[in-house]
């Protein structure tokens, strides 16, 4: 898929944002056609070098807006869609 491409490397950001780390990998639904989450580094030497095995799986819908960088909802956001 083309967006994944677009999407792996970008930073991504928590509500308040700050960093926690760039995208490694999409895990895309193929049946659907859909991203079902994102894979995020945690960045910092140790993964440049491949040494850190540190992710964190982020599930698309804690994803308020893409675009250079990826912000993802707070909590309150996250709650409130679910009621």
């Amino acid at each position: 898929m083309r967006i994944v491409q677009e999407i792996v490397g970008k930073e991504v950001l928590d509500s308040s944002a700050v960093v926690i780390g760039k995208i490694k990998d999409v895990e895309v639904d193929l049946e659907g056609n859909e991203i079902r989450a994102f894979i995020v580094g945690k960045g910092g030497i140790s993964e440049g070098l491949g040494l850190s095995k540190g992710e964190t799986i982020v599930p698309y819908d804690m994803v308020k807006k893409i675009g250079d960088k990826i912000l993802l909802k707070s909590r309150e956001e996250k709650t409130s869609y679910e009621l």
